[in-house]
């Protein structure tokens, strides 16, 4: 959202990613497959590296760019499970992790994210969740998302600007996207007026969400 001078300007003090993540990204463009934007790897690289997370839960693989890129900045022992159900992606993921030695790091559970989610049950809650599936989902995940938080865990919900749609009228969209439309506002309107998050948007790449529980705020 921000001007192409401005972000080329800004990209050229970004450090270099290992060159197996760079040989993926340039497969993800080649092929048509949405991967995190150089914007939203930073913002993941400085909040994995400040919050130092044990535990990390991805909603939405594709062909794993973005696990394999949190598992290079996340500390020591640190365990990534991911979400993917689009069946021709998984096996793409899948090699991907083995491929570069991360499948003892990163899980892939196959599935539908809403039940996948609903069947988690983890007692010491993730400390990063990232959001990163079809967008219209966001709302129907929510509460597993947020009971599955650990106290002090971070939300992170990529892409909710869909490329500045949001900010129009339900009527100036196609009408095929009016669903998602409705839904992405319903799930921003959900983060920021509930009592129990902290939530800032920022115009990062398409648009980010952070969210923190409150002090004190837990979810059952």
């Amino acid at each position: 959202m921000t001007d192409d001078r401005i972000q080329t300007f800004l990209h050229s003090f970004d450090s270099e990613m290992p060159e197996y993540l760079c040989e993926l990204e340039r497969y993800s463009i080649e092929t048509n497959v949405p991967i995190i934007r150089p914007q939203m790897q930073n913002l993941l690289k400085f909040l994995i590296t400040w919050s130092r997370p044990g535990r990390i839960l991805e909603v939405g693989t594709a062909i794993g760019f973005s696990a394999l890129f949190m598992s290079e900045y996340a500390p020591e022992g640190c365990t990534i499970t991911t979400i993917e159900k689009y069946e021709k992606r998984i096996p793409t993921a899948k090699e991907n992790f083995e491929k570069f030695g991360k499948s003892g790091m990163i899980t892939l559970i196959e599935g539908d994210a809403a039940d996948v989610l609903s069947g988690l049950c983890d007692d010491e809650g993730y400390d990063l969740i990232f959001m990163d599936a079809a967008k219209g989902q966001y709302i129907n995940f929510l509460d597993d998302v947020l009971r599955l938080m650990s106290p002090k865990g971070v939300l992170v919900s990529d892409n909710i600007l869909q490329e500045g749609e949001l900010i129009e009228s339900k009527y100036a969209v196609t009408r095929r996207n009016r669903t998602i439309h409705n839904r992405m506002r319903e799930y921003l309107y959900a983060l920021t007026h509930n009592e129990q998050l902290e939530t800032v948007i920022l115009p990062v790449a398409d648009g980010v969400t952070l969210s923190v529980k409150k002090q004190g705020e837990y979810y059952g």
